[in-house]
């Protein structure tokens, strides 16, 4: 299990008075401000001090040792973490994306594929990258597709789609 989780970046200052406009990562924003403070790549712990919620995951904070806006605008790119073990345990059947990363998969027949390396989200679902010696695959991370998940094993299965080759596909049908 990783250590700290990525959960945002600061994307700019806002006001005066030094505020963080601050990119979350989380599926609520404001949970940036649930699970104690933040950590950046340094090691300077940050405490969100009047979050609000603003448009496309973006949140505007203070924190208690930035007072002006050129601190601020000094602080953007900063990559902000909390640690692993502030999250609550996942319900059944949901997982956190960091606990996905590193999992070996196999086949259902019992070969063993790769590791999971990434989870992207392009809007229409997850998506796993599985990468080993035999290639690189992109699979939908759905029960169908990855019907076991097993964090404790450190492994998932995986009954990759079909692939219909290109001369078999119907053409304008």
């Amino acid at each position: 299990m990783v250590g700290r989780l990525r959960v945002g970046v600061v994307i700019g200052a806002h006001g005066v008075k030094g505020a963080l406009r601050i990119k979350s990562f989380t599926a609520d924003p404001l949970d940036l401000t649930r699970y104690g403070p933040l950590t950046t790549e340094s090691g300077e712990r940050w405490r969100l001090i009047g979050a609000k919620a603003g448009a496309k995951g973006v949140v505007t904070a203070q924190v208690d040792a930035i007072g002006d806006r050129e601190t601020a605008e000094a602080k953007k790119g900063v990559t902000l973490f909390i640690d692993r073990d502030a999250l609550p345990e996942a319900e059944e059947d949901e997982f956190y994306v960091t606990d996905l990363i590193g999992l070996k998969a196999w086949s259902l027949e019992g070969a063993e594929l790769g590791t999971v390396t990434a989870v992207f989200d392009f809007g229409a679902g997850d998506v796993i990258e599985v990468k080993g010696e035999g290639g690189e695959w992109l699979l939908p991370f759905t029960r169908r597709v990855v019907p076991v998940v097993d964090l404790k094993a450190g492994r998932i299965v995986v009954d990759p789609p079909v692939m219909v080759e290109e001369e078999e596909a119907p053409h304008g049908e």
